[in-house]
């Protein structure tokens, strides 16, 4: 039980810190377009790549409220397999937007971390709270 215990604080620590990166790419969302785009662009260019980041970021921070959820009402909290894949794609997450923020990347990149650290955490959670909720005997 002890690796159980060690696993949630971390595991609310990495999400809360990919939360707060992703709060913060909002604030910087016009300097992370700008990079994705060429030197000289439209502003149909500019909307087109804004429209996409920001649909994911809001994706993003839909994925951690459920994720939130689950953490918060004790359903996924002390499973160990739920947590581990948590803390890892949420800790990746913040490192990899953290580089996302500073060095700019192309907004392409945002893709994959999205599908990798906010996506699939969201899969398992869902799974957890179908396998908890759903298959309750009563």
């Amino acid at each position: 039980m002890a690796t159980v215990n060690g696993i949630v604080p971390a595991r609310f620590l990495t999400l809360i810190a990919h939360l707060i990166i992703t709060i913060n790419l909002y604030w910087t969302r016009r300097d992370n377009v700008e990079a994705c785009l060429p030197e000289t662009y439209t502003q149909d260019q500019y909307n087109q790549k804004d429209t996409e980041l920001l649909v994911g970021l809001s994706l993003a921070l839909a994925f951690a409220a459920v994720e939130l959820a689950g953490f918060f009402t004790g359903i996924s909290m002390f499973l160990p397999t739920v947590g581990m894949l948590s803390t890892a794609a949420h800790a990746s997450a913040a490192v990899s937007l953290s580089y996302f923020v500073f060095e700019q990347w192309e907004c392409d990149l945002y893709w994959w971390v999205f599908g990798f650290c906010s996506a699939f955490p969201l899969v398992v959670e869902i799974g957890a709270m179908i396998a908890i909720l759903g298959f309750k005997k009563t």
